[in-house]
C-alpha cells in the first residue's frame, strides 16, 4: 500500500462542495489516468490524476466519476464508473476494486462498470444544461 487510506467522508464533504459551486443542470465528470507503457512489455508507475482522487479517493486506471447534483433519479447524481475485474486480470495487472470496494472507499453507492459509461451519459446528457470536463491545460499538453 502506498498510502494509508482516508475516510469515504472526506470525499464525499469534497464533492459537496465541489457540486455547490456547479452551474444548475452541470455535469461534471472526471476521468483517471491512463497507463503509460516505456516498452512493449514494460509501463510507468500509475499516478492517478489529481481531480478524481481528490473527489473520490480511487487509485486506478480506468475509472470515470460523473457528478449530476440536479439528476432526475437521486441515484444518478454521484456515479463512479470501474474496470471491472475478474480473476485474469488480478493475476496479470493486479488486483482491481469491486462494485462494493468502490463504494466503501468513496462513499458513492452507485458504482457501475465502465461498460455502461456510454449508455449512461448518453441518457443523462439529456437533462444537463452545462458539462465540466477535467482537461490537462498544460501548455506543452497535446
Amino acid at each position: 500500500m502506498r498510502y494509508q487510506k482516508l475516510p469515504s467522508d472526506l470525499y464525499v464533504q469534497n464533492r459537496e462542495a465541489f457540486m455547490k459551486a456547479m452551474k444548475p443542470g452541470g455535469l461534471a465528470l472526471f476521468f483517471s489516468n491512463d497507463i503509460y507503457p516505456t516498452s512493449a512489455d514494460g509501463t510507468l508507475p500509475f499516478k492517478q490524476h489529481a481531480d478524481i482522487f481528490y473527489l473520490s479517493g480511487v487509485d486506478q486506471e480506468d475509472t470515470v466519476l460523473l457528478l449530476f447534483p440536479d439528476a432526475h433519479n437521486p441515484a444518478d447524481r454521484e456515479i463512479l464508473f470501474t474496470l471491472e475485474t475478474n480473476e485474469e486480470l488480478a493475476i496479470w495487472e493486479g488486483a482491481k476494486l469491486t462494485k462494493a470496494q468502490a463504494t466503501q472507499e468513496t462513499g458513492i453507492a452507485n458504482v457501475q462498470w465502465t461498460s455502461a459509461f456510454e449508455r449512461t451519459l448518453h441518457r443523462l446528457m439529456a437533462e444537463a444544461q452545462a458539462l465540466y470536463l477535467n482537461d490537462n491545460q498544460h501548455t506543452r499538453a497535446k
